[in-house]
Order: C-alpha cells, then sequence, then structure tokens
C-alpha cells in the first residue's frame, strides 16, 4: 500500500484538505480519530491516564475530559511526554492496522505529529499543508475554545515551521481561496495515483 502522510501545524487545514482527498475516493487513516479511540472508557489507556492525573480528568459522562488534559500537558512537558510514551505505540498499532486493510489504491494517513513521532517511517510520502503562524493562531483561536496560552503551547510543542517544510515532498500552500485548494488536491491525487501503481 503506497501511504501519503498528510500533516501540518494546528489549525493549518489538514482535515480540510484530507475531505477533499475523502471525496476523489481516498480512505483517510485520522491519527486524532484514532488518538480519541484509544482513551474510550473500557480502554486501559483511559485507566492509567486517571490513576496518572487524577479522577478529575474524567467527565461525568466517564469519558476523557480532552481539553482539561490538554490544559495540564501543554503547561507541562513533562506530563506531555508521559503522556506520548502510554499513547503514541497504542496509536500507532491501530494505523498499521488500518493501513493493512485499506482499500483505495492509496491512503493518506493525517497526522498532526508525523513528523514528530515514528509514524514519519509508515509513510512513502509527505504532504504538508502550510500557513502562516499567525495564521494558524487566529483559526485555532476562532475555533477550539483553548486560551491562546495553550495553543500558543501546541504551536511551539510541534515541529518548526521551517523544519516541517524542509521533510515535506509536497507543499500545499492553504493561505489561498478554497477553489485554489480543491484544484490542488486534483492534481497532488493524480501525482499519487501515478506513484502508487508504480509502487506495486
Amino acid at each position: 500500500m503506497f501511504v501519503v502522510g498528510l500533516t501540518g501545524g494546528i489549525g493549518s487545514g489538514k482535515s480540510t484538505v484530507a475531505k477533499e482527498f475523502a471525496k476523489l475516493g481516498v480512505q483517510i487513516i485520522d491519527a486524532d480519530q484514532i488518538a480519541r479511540e484509544v482513551v474510550k472508557p473500557g480502554c486501559g489507556a483511559l485507566d492509567d491516564i486517571s490513576d496518572h492525573f487524577g479522577a478529575d480528568i474524567i467527565d461525568s459522562s466517564g469519558e476523557l475530559d480532552r481539553k482539561a488534559l490538554r490544559e495540564i500537558v501543554f503547561a507541562d512537558d513533562g506530563a506531555r511526554l508521559w503522556l506520548e510514551s502510554l499513547l503514541h505505540p497504542l496509536i500507532e498499532d491501530r494505523i498499521r492496522q488500518r493501513i493493512a486493510s485499506s482499500q483505495s489504491e492509496y491512503c493518506i494517513l493525517e497526522s498532526p505529529l508525523l513528523l514528530e513521532t515514528a509514524q514519519a517511517e509508515l509513510v512513502d510520502r509527505v504532504l504538508v499543508v502550510d500557513v502562516l503562524e499567525s495564521t494558524q493562531l487566529a483559526r485555532t483561536l476562532a475555533r477550539d475554545g483553548s486560551s491562546r496560552a495553550t495553543i500558543e503551547a501546541i504551536i511551539k510543542s510541534q515541529l518548526p515551521r521551517k523544519s516541517r517544510l524542509e521533510a515535506a515532498d509536497d507543499i500545499l500552500d492553504n493561505e489561498h481561496p478554497e477553489q485554489t485548494l480543491n484544484s490542488r488536491v486534483e492534481e497532488l491525487h493524480l501525482q499519487y495515483l501515478a506513484l502508487a501503481q508504480s509502487h506495486e
């Protein structure tokens, strides 16, 4: 299976780009969605998180309070590293399973931490969705409800923009109107189909 890694900083528009590829019949493996799955009630990881951070991290419905956890781990590098060491292997295992069962001609792994983790080893090509840091901040503030300090800490914790662009095989500039984005996705799709066929 030919795998394209789709990444970019928070607020860059990765999900919008992934939806455009999905419309073209490409299977999207969403690392964020998998990260939510591995901490569902009944999963051992949720018990480990509760034991480590306290019962207050679980909301009234028994689910992980993701916003509260995010505020904690992006204010404390030690807490973030502990959480990553617990969750990243579980997430990677599920990603491998999804890649193995993918039915489209190629698949896309959409992951904000593609280049910061071992997930980069699972892909054949890297597509970076790129915007200015000021755009990241403005879009995320408008969308998330998290504090400005938390969002700035998330941006800082991710790979610097320059390093991300240097690691890219393809770059999609997402500062432009949606119509431009759609035509660029279609161009990339044709390119990836050809690469997937030669990869077989």
